[in-house]
């Protein structure tokens, strides 16, 4: 019988410590202009699915790290993108991650009856008829 066994993790509490310190300000040190998952892997010389992985262990917190960081993410996006500091386009295409949508929708109604279609009626005579 085969047994898989999982390789060990390289997860340690020295590398938790540096992934609080990226999502709590540490992204800026690193050059990075927004904070992100893919800058936090970066940071800590991991994949994004070990990460991934690491999320989902009730024992370890990278759960709680990977919510900060999208939170951290949303709130440097909304206010580089009022200030101009940001690319509105890609701040928008990020955004889109958070909830955030461009969408425009064309009401064909009024609500105060305004823009009804007006029913043309057409009387057609037949000349023919009228000789009878």
């Amino acid at each position: 019988r085969v047994v898989k066994m999982a390789r060990p993790t390289k997860w340690n509490k020295a590398l938790e410590v540096t992934a609080w310190g990226y999502v709590n300000g540490g992204w800026k040190d690193e050059g990075h202009t927004i904070p992100s998952v893919v800058g936090l892997c970066s940071v800590i010389c991991r994949s994004r699915s070990i990460v991934y992985d690491w999320a989902k262990d009730e024992n370890k917190s990278f759960s709680d790290i990977l919510d900060v960081c999208n939170e951290q993410q949303h709130l440097t996006l909304l206010n580089g993108s009022l200030s101009n500091e940001l690319n509105a386009n890609i701040s928008k295409l990020v955004l889109g991650k958070h909830g955030y949508h461009d969408k425009a929708e064309v009401d064909n109604k009024s609500t105060d009856g305004s823009m009804t279609p007006t029913r043309i009626t057409r009387t057609v005579i037949d000349p023919a008829a009228d000789e009878s």
